[in-house]
């Protein structure tokens, strides 16, 4: 089980240059997604025995200190997504972004041809439906491994999006990092607007979003914040 006490995190941007190269699978873990691994074993262990594990939320970053007095910075999974991209635009290379619509897989092309100028863009669609069949599974590692991406973004909503990568992370021949950063699709694509950026400097990205989609989001933020909280207490007695 995912325990914060114990788990190993990235504690600053900086510490995504030190990662190795070749193939790494990064996920990103917040509030929602803890809370979800709680009763998704098999999505605790996509975030566990991922390459790496990025703090993307202030919730982590307070629990951290609530829990083990360590002062950690948030990277969010948009973080993740520049550093990646421009480091691949520097040298040039191939990105595949896997996940989304049609539509808005179309927005992320012509930006991205337009912002990064030496990265190849590649896109594919997977159907829209709970769960994946095999011949579905199939297609989506078939149109990855046709291009050989240096960089390969997954985007399917957690936890989806990271057991999908976990589990068929042997199968995919990608040269570099693999990050699963569904909402990045939207933000990227301009289907969403992240929250300025006074709201992110003051941990109140949340609140932002929560404003700006109430009925969806409300119930994420305001009962799986009380869910977050209660689940930190229950570990802070336990240590």
């Amino acid at each position: 089980m995912l325990k914060l006490r114990t788990v190993s995190l990235l504690g600053c941007r900086s510490e995504l240059d030190a990662l190795p190269k070749g193939k790494l699978l990064i996920n990103t873990i917040n509030a929602h997604s803890y809370n979800t691994a709680q009763k998704d074993t098999a999505f605790a262990e996509a975030l566990l025995k991922g390459d790496a594990l990025i703090p993307d939320g202030a919730s982590i970053v307070l629990a951290f200190k609530f829990l083990r007095h360590k002062k950690i910075e948030r990277i969010a999974g948009w973080d993740l997504f520049l550093h990646e991209m421009n480091k691949l635009n520097r040298k040039g290379g191939t990105c595949f972004f896997l996940g989304s619509n049609d539509d808005t897989l179309r927005k992320i092309k012509v930006k991205a041809v337009r912002l990064y100028p030496n990265i190849q863009v590649e896109t594919y669609s997977p159907p829209y439906k709970a769960e994946f069949s095999e011949k579905d599974n199939q297609q989506m590692i078939e149109a990855v491994n046709r291009v050989n991406p240096d960089l390969l973004w997954v985007g399917m909503t957690a936890p989806k999006q990271e057991k999908w990568a976990y589990a068929h992370l042997k199968e995919l021949n990608v040269n570099g990092t693999i990050g699963t950063i569904g909402a990045v699709f939207d933000f990227f694509a301009e289907n969403i607007q992240r929250a300025p950026l006074w709201w992110q400097e003051h941990s109140l990205e949340w609140l932002y979003r929560l404003i700006k989609e109430p009925k969806r989001m409300w119930k994420r933020y305001i009962i799986g914040n009380t869910l977050f909280l209660g689940y930190l207490l229950k570990e802070k007695i336990s240590n």
